[in-house]
């Protein structure tokens, strides 16, 4: 990509926040990618990038704007906390004078794509799972690819209205209403019997780095999701999601060579994941899910949910393909972060 291409992609993604409600964010974004410069090293990597920029490829604009946001709460940088406390306004020099001083700790996160662990996208996959749980009257086994900190794996765990109808636990600390347009999901129930996600780089909460570099990731000016984001955590220590280190095709390639016992709906789901995956390991992903769905009957159903960004809408759309027959669908349409669906099934 060209220097003008990755500065792009800093001025789209800060459109893209100031849209979602997140001024601070897209400030701080867009100042970062007018300062980028060759006399420091994260200059160079990101102004050089390689891959595809964007936020809906490498996410160049998110990965140091969790590293700001960290430097921030972390307090080392009395200025650049002021400004995210709302203090201070010319976020361009506070920005310039940061990227200068802190050069050698924001360039490391460059190195790995950001891990939010949206918590409000489980709403979309919820809304898909009792569309499963109407049509095929039985629980689920799940598996989770691009898990990160495997938080998703508990939305059972979570109490939901979508589009009106209540689903999971409507005492948990952590509830999702998301913005709904459409139809609404059918009010089944969904029983979840075994779960277990994998993550190249899983992110470990118990460990506090870790878990304070996945709260960095949040976007500051949006306290809706760091409030779900802390709940959701706090659900994850009591129930510590199933979740292993490792390549998700081969994750996917062993967990469907496992039997699936008669009576359980295995799903196969991801959100927000796909476009960081190779075009190889997608495509035996692809195989591998073609190849269970040829053994799959309606005693053991395959299904693949995901809830994926599309094109250049910036938007996320939720598709459900299922076996046996290999049905495809388009269930929903929506913001990346959950917090509005559009129900088209």
């Amino acid at each position: 990509m060209a220097e003008a291409d990755v500065r792009k992609a800093f001025t789209d993604q800060a459109q893209f926040c100031d849209r979602s409600g997140a001024p601070l964010t897209a400030a701080i974004v867009g100042a970062i990618g007018l300062v980028l410069d060759g006399s420091t090293e994260t200059g160079r990597r990101a102004l050089g990038w390689s891959g595809d920029p964007r936020g809906s490829a490498d996410s160049v604009p998110l990965r140091l704007a969790g590293g700001f946001h960290a430097l921030a709460r972390r307090g080392v940088e009395r200025r650049l906390t002021r400004l995210y406390r709302g203090e201070i306004e010319n976020a361009h020099a506070v920005v310039a004078e940061t990227l200068q001083r802190r050069d050698a700790e924001l360039v490391g996160w460059l190195d790995s794509p950001p891990q939010t662990n949206e918590t409000g996208r489980a709403g979309a996959i919820m809304a898909g799972l009792m569309l499963l749980a109407a049509e095929y009257r039985l629980p689920f086994e799940l598996i989770e690819l691009g898990a990160s900190a495997g938080l998703n794996l508990n939305m059972d765990r979570f109490g939901f209205v979508l589009g009106g109808v209540q689903a999971g636990d409507l005492a948990s600390p952590l509830q999702l209403a998301p913005l709904w347009e459409g139809g609404h999901p059918p009010a089944a129930e969904v029983k979840i019997l075994a779960r277990r996600g994998v993550d190249q780089n899983p992110v470990r909460t118990a460990d506090p780095a870790e878990r304070e570099r996945l709260i960095a990731y949040c976007w500051p000016d949006q306290p809706e999701r760091m409030q779900r984001l802390q709940a959701a955590l706090a659900l994850a220590d009591l129930s510590p999601p199933p979740l292993e280190q490792g390549d998700a095709a081969d994750f996917v390639e062993r967990c469907l060579a496992e039997p699936q016992p008669d009576g359980m709906c295995r799903v196969v789901y991801h959100t927000i994941f796909w476009t960081y995956l190779p075009a190889d390991k997608q495509e035996r992903i692809r195989n591998a899910l073609a190849g269970a769905g040829a053994q799959a009957t309606l005693e053991r159903p395959l299904a693949w949910l995901r809830y994926e960004l599309q094109g250049e809408t910036g938007a996320a759309e939720l598709h459900l393909q299922t076996w046996p027959g290999g049905r495809e669908r388009h269930l929903a349409t929506g913001h990346p972060h959950g917090s509005r669906i559009i129900w088209h099934a």
